[in-house]
């Protein structure tokens, strides 16, 4: 693809001619529509790319093959062509029961895989019955209090079948506690299991906000993870180190994926500081991205971010097995993109998200759907996010060859700029002392709320159009058939929970609970002592209250 000297300048030299004449007619008669037309990350697009653009590239060193270092093709040598991505659903809502049937529906319609949404009360580890979870009950995921909960949510679905991505962070040991405990009550061993749990609390600092402990305590959590799945779950994703949830408040791409980056070092300092070897880790961690709209530059900020992370593990952390270098990440459309007006657009926007995300090489997918800008989404709605995840893998053809767009003049260049705009932020945090440091002196929640704030308004003065928010608006009728969660669901919920302590052994929910203190004042892995809490029936509140008596509670605003 690139070109030599004498061809350069011959194309230079056509370009220019191009420009003088062809171009400038036209542009005289028909001005284009913008003086100057940017990404969202406000990278300058240029009105046309030629070989110009990839001055000294090369194939070898930029893009490689598939499945071979940088990763920039991909981290299998067939993609595709070997096995589609995961179609994983984002669901959960309720009690139990009713994520059970959402869950049975999904696998019907033919969904591979599993993602929990958790309600607030379980993300910040409180009992449904506790004051502060009062009125969030099963709203927004399912209501998870006990191992009995878990049951239920996975009841007829066979763990060693199943892939399972868990959104929780905080108490994130506490849920894959859970889960191994169901995979054993259905004789299903640790070993057997697939998933991953997102167990990223730095993001939770800047971006999200259901974090407990202070950062300290929490990365002992992530790291304790990392450590008992090499032991016990060598097949678990430790961890989704998410860039998902900053992009969600307001963040470019280039900022998306520099702050997630920015993260998975930290993550893996922590690690190695914990006495871990990288390769006995690495291959497990895992990303989570947005896909936004602008729809080329999503595809090259995922194949920048596979080039950098290959980069980061070979030559800074020394990583010498291939499975570390590679950046695996599910992707999730973008929820901030859809409107409450003209819902039926959203549609179109999950598609073109989508298929960026697949010409990007995600290794699993969720599709947001149409209703989710006014409530939970419906069955009709999930059913057709995931059948618009269906046709793109079945009738569309991009999956039957491997980075269809590399070669692109444009794709490549833009690749570059975005992986060198990174660079650029990741040198500043190193600078700082690292993420958790940059995150303490408040640097990286300022460069995402300058950003939030410059998208809005860009979108007030219609810089930025968004059909049916700002423009080709139209009078619509109320919004009918929207999913709305039963209220009665948190009294249900709390009977519930009522009755699991009358009938559990309280003596030996007492005693696990000891061990679980014991563990957090000393220095050993707290995972298998919540797990033996867990078994016991003791709730994730009763854990996390332990933890939180230990460890303490981070305050927004004190020392990080």
């Amino acid at each position: 693809m690139a070109c030599d000297k004498d061809d350069l300048i011959r194309i230079g030299e056509a370009r220019e001619k191009w420009e003088k004449g062809s171009l400038a007619k036209v542009i005289d008669r028909f001005p284009e529509r913008k003086k100057e037309f940017k990404t969202d990350s406000g990278i300058t697009v240029e009105r046309l790319y030629t070989p110009e653009n990839l001055k000294e590239w090369d194939y070898l060193s930029k893009l490689g093959f598939p499945g071979e270092y940088p990763y920039t093709r991909g981290v299998q040598p067939t993609m595709y062509r070997g096995r589609l991505w995961t179609m994983r659903q984002y669901a959960g809502f309720g009690t139990a029961q009713e994520t059970n049937a959402r869950f049975r529906f999904l696998l019907e319609q033919g969904q591979t895989g599993l993602s929990v949404a958790f309600d607030l009360p379980t993300q910040v580890g409180y009992d449904s019955d506790h004051p502060l979870a009062e009125g969030e009950v099963g709203r927004v995921g399912v209501a998870i209090d006990s191992l009995e909960d878990m049951e239920t949510v996975f009841d007829g679905i066979p763990l060693d079948k199943v892939s399972t991505s868990m959104t929780i962070n905080a108490p994130a040991a506490i849920l894959l506690a859970m889960y191994q405990a169901v995979g054993e009550k259905q004789g299903v061993p640790a070993e057997k299991l697939n998933g991953t749990v997102q167990n990223d609390i730095l993001k939770e600092y800047v971006a999200r906000g259901t974090y407990i402990f202070p950062p300290g305590p929490s990365m002992r959590l992530v790291t304790d993870i990392f450590e008992y799945c090499s032991r016990v779950i060598p097949d678990w994703n430790t961890i989704s180190i998410s860039g998902y949830h900053i992009r969600e408040a307001g963040a470019t791409a280039v900022q998306e994926v520099a702050f997630t980056l920015a993260d998975g070092i930290a993550y893996v300092q922590a690690a190695l500081e914990k006495g871990l070897d990288v390769d006995a880790f690495a291959g497990r961690l895992s990303f989570f991205f947005a896909s936004q709209i602008n729809f080329f530059e999503e595809i090259a900020k995922f194949r920048a971010a596979r080039r950098l992370w290959a980069r980061i593990m070979r030559e800074r952390f020394n990583a010498k097995n291939p499975k570390s270098w590679m950046l695996r990440f599910h992707t999730q459309t973008a929820g901030s993109s859809l409107t409450a007006q003209q819902p039926d657009n959203n549609i179109v926007r999950t598609t073109l998200e989508a298929l960026a995300a697949v010409l990007g090489g995600t290794q699993s997918l969720h599709t947001n759907s149409r209703d989710e800008a006014l409530s939970l989404p419906t069955e009709d709605s999930v059913r057709i996010a995931l059948r618009t995840q269906q046709i793109i893998a079945y009738e569309s053809g991009v999956a039957d060859t491997i980075d269809p767009l590399a070669g692109s003049y444009f794709i490549e260049s833009l690749t570059d700029e975005i992986e060198a705009k990174v660079e650029e932020y990741l040198k500043k945090i190193d600078d700082m002392g690292g993420a958790v440091r940059a995150i303490e002196r408040g640097y990286v929640q300022r460069e995402i709320q300058e950003s939030a704030y410059r998208y809005q308004k860009a979108v007030e003065s219609k810089e930025k159009m968004v059909v049916g928010l700002n423009c080709f608006e139209i009078k619509e009728e109320p919004p009918k058939g929207l999913l709305r969660v039963n209220p009665e669901i948190a009294e249900t919920q709390k009977e519930r929970l009522k009755n699991l302590r009358r009938r559990r052994d309280g003596r030996a929910v007492a005693s696990a609970l000891k061990s679980v203190e014991a563990a957090a004042r000393g220095n050993d892995n707290l995972v298998p002592p919540i797990l033996e809490a867990v078994k016991a029936y003791a709730t994730i509140g009763e854990i996390c209250d332990v933890l939180r008596n230990v460890f303490g509670v981070y305050r927004p605003g004190s020392d990080i």
